[in-house]
């Protein structure tokens, strides 16, 4: 790729006119980047049809119309009743003499589209008509411009998907600048990045909707070049791995630490918690690093899993670091992992952002020394100053919400280590091989003996006073309850329940509710959970968003309720439920749902009502929504497509796939690797 090229791609949106710091910072919270190429990267997710419509009456309300008005009259809106706001309303008459009113709640704006709509003039109007108190009315209009400027408003508007404080407005300015820009960027290109570029140009201004479904031709070279990109990075980061340069020797056993691991146990493994084991093993024998990926669903035993690996590696003297996506998970590792290892005789210790001063210094240096064996950590197991005697194994749980370089870096800590990663979400075969053909994969599909299936139920919002009913006998015999709902605070445009308010009732009937969400202060988000998970503690129900959907574990909370469950995803509400269920005794989730539920929505809910097997969700949850819902940051993590769907593009993940393997890897395909970050440094 030429370097002005490059250099295009990676310049800050704050530098396209019109933009700024401000906007740039925004675009970024709705881009995941705030590049010239994470812009191109993000496609309209709909086109939305402004032909000019002449007279109101030949349009459907409810429609986005675009029509010639003449201007009228101007009302103030004025207020009413405890200072609330009338709306300013502008009568105008379409062509016809059909009269349509303009509103305007927002005042702030009010004295600039006044100016914008002077009376006796006629103006093109574009936005969404409705009927209200008996006339045709258009609230906000989008556009408003003079008659013999009607060409800037677009016949067909592209529709990006949006965020606080970005307009439609803004990413078609941002989007027109780009693509005004890049010919003379491409100067001297070669036909591949050529041809590129002209299928982004097609995507970012459609023609109609079916420009942005996955079979529309330039959708799908752009699936096809992303997947090629993804294959590519798996093909070099296996031979990278399997390099001769990159043998290692296998480390000596020194100590007999296995038969002390199996005998500290207070439970018998399961046949694929053995099976899993022992293919871990096999690869730490090896002269190849490890890589291997095992998926469990929740509460299969993936930890006991990795404390195994972790002792096997201690028997050659070596170190494992177990890298944990929060402290809260961190610590509860160390709270499983260190009376097992005292048991066996290796030393474990974790490692956090808390620690500081003369205790993070000591931690140091026992690690430095190697007489720690097991460290527990979040992202501080790979700050600068964490030195390692031999790190021999790598342990990542939860490993999606880890990005590649967060993962290569602790890996730096050691020559060569094993990679260990889990994961709690699983997800179908075919597609693992696809997203992880780098790493070998276990997957263990047996619950640990005495684990009871969790019964699930649906029920009604109407219902919620019945099951308050129904719980507060079990809470006052010690059962303690997870009580989850979509929304920290209410909003007028949504019917969901806030974790406020329901945190608010519960408290009039229960005395013991705690309360946490995402908004809340990290430490002491931390603090009520933990109280929540003491045995001794008497809080008994809490009450929170998804915040608790990984990384808490109380074997004593025996009831989840997950109100709105027809919001969420199948993935999440799997991972939701297995909070609970994790001790002996049994364990129920009720999902409530509104009264507006959709066919799917009610569809998601009776799979989950019918089986707790994670791969028969997955499975559903992919043939239901796609990759792109079922990969994506809210649902489990994984690969961020951008124009991949897996139901439509299956032909193409097997030609991507095929291409990578068999033929040479050229500077093509290397920018490709770049374009999409997917490990270009990778063997290159």
């Amino acid at each position: 790729m030429k370097q002005e090229l490059a250099d295009f791609l990676n310049m800050d949106l704050q530098f396209v006119r019109g933009v700024g710091p401000v906007l740039a910072a925004r675009f970024d919270e709705v881009l995941g980047g705030r590049r010239v190429l994470d812009f191109l990267l993000h496609i309209p997710r709909a086109v939305r049809n402004r032909g000019i419509t002449e007279c109101v009456m030949d349009s459907t309300y409810g429609d986005t119309i675009t029509i010639p008005l003449l201007v009228k009259s101007h009302k103030s809106g004025g207020t009413f009743g405890r200072g609330r706001r009338r709306p300013t309303q502008i009568t105008c008459t379409d062509k016809s003499g059909q009269m349509v009113v303009i509103q305007f709640f927002n005042s702030s704006y009010l004295d600039y589209w006044l100016k914008k709509l002077p009376i006796g003039a006629w103006r093109i109007v574009s936005g969404k008509i409705e009927m209200s108190g008996g006339r045709p009315t258009m609230t906000h209009p989008d556009f408003i411009e003079e008659m013999q400027n009607a060409q800037k408003i677009p016949t067909n508007q592209a529709i990006y998907p949006s965020g606080l404080g970005l307009t439609q407005k803004t990413f078609a300015n941002v989007r027109d600048q780009i693509f005004v820009a890049l010919p003379e960027k491409l100067r001297g290109a070669d036909d591949n990045t050529r041809e590129f570029f002209d299928a982004l140009r097609h995507v970012h201004f459609p023609e109609s909707n079916d420009d942005l479904t996955p079979q529309s031709t330039y959708i799908a070279k752009l699936a096809y070049w992303e997947l090629l990109a993804h294959q590519a990075a798996i093909v070099l980061s296996r031979k990278k791995r399997e390099d001769v340069k990159n043998r290692r020797t296998v480390r000596p056993k020194k100590y007999d630490l296995i038969p002390k691991l199996r005998d500290a146990l207070p439970f018998e493994l399961t046949g694929a918690q053995n099976r899993t084991i022992n293919e871990i093993f096999a690869d730490m024998d090896a002269d190849t690093p490890m890589m291997r990926l095992v998926q469990g669903d929740v509460g299969s035993g993936k930890t006991i899993v990795a404390l195994a690996a972790a002792v096997k590696m201690a028997e050659s003297g070596a170190q494992t670091a177990l890298l944990a996506p929060t402290d809260t998970l961190a610590v509860q590792h160390f709270a499983k992992l260190k009376p097992m290892c005292d048991k066996i005789g290796i030393v474990c210790d974790i490692l956090t952002g808390r620690d500081k001063g003369v205790a993070r210094r000591e931690k140091l240096i026992s690690l430095r020394s190697g007489r720690t064996r097991l460290v527990v950590g979040t992202h501080a197991l790979f700050s600068d100053d964490v030195e390692y005697r031999d790190l021999g194994l790598v342990i990542v749980d939860e490993q999606h919400r880890f990005g590649v370089n967060q993962r290569e870096s602790l890996r730096a800590k050691g020559n060569n280590p094993d990679l260990l990663a889990l994961s709690a979400t699983p997800i179908p075969r075919t597609l693992s091989m696809t997203i992880y053909g780098d790493m070998d994969i276990s997957i263990i599909n047996e619950k640990p003996a005495g684990r009871k299936p969790i019964k699930t139920t649906k029920l009604p919002m109407a219902r919620v006073g019945d099951l308050v009913s129904r719980i507060r006998p079990q809470i006052e015999n010690g059962a303690k309850v997870f009580w989850v709902c979509p929304l920290v605070e209410e909003s007028e445009e949504s019917d969901m329940t806030a974790v406020q308010t329901r945190f608010d009732a519960l408290k009039t009937i229960f005395k013991n509710v705690g309360l946490v969400h995402g908004q809340m202060d990290k430490k002491q988000r931390d603090a009520v959970m933990q109280q929540f998970a003491d045995d001794n503690s008497e809080m008994n129900i809490l009450v929170a968003t998804t915040v608790i959907e990984v990384g808490i574990d109380v074997p004593h909370a025996t009831i989840i309720v997950i109100e709105n469950a027809e919001r969420f995803g199948l993935a999440a509400l799997h991972q939701l439920r297995g909070r609970v269920g994790r001790g002996d005794a049994q364990s129920f989730c009720v999902l409530v749902y509104g009264d507006n539920i959709s066919p799917d929505g009610l569809k998601r809910l009776n799979v989950l009502c019918e089986t707790d097997d994670g791969f028969v969700i997955a499975e559903q949850d992919l043939m239901m929504r796609g990759v792109g819902e079922l990969l994506g940051t809210r649902q489990s993590g994984w690969i961020q497509y951008h124009f991949v769907d897996y139901r439509e593009h299956r032909d193409l993940f097997r030609l991507a796939s095929a291409a990578a393997r068999n033929n040479e890897i050229d500077n093509w395909t290397r920018d490709l690797m770049r374009i999409f970050d997917c490990g270009v440094n990778a063997g290159a």
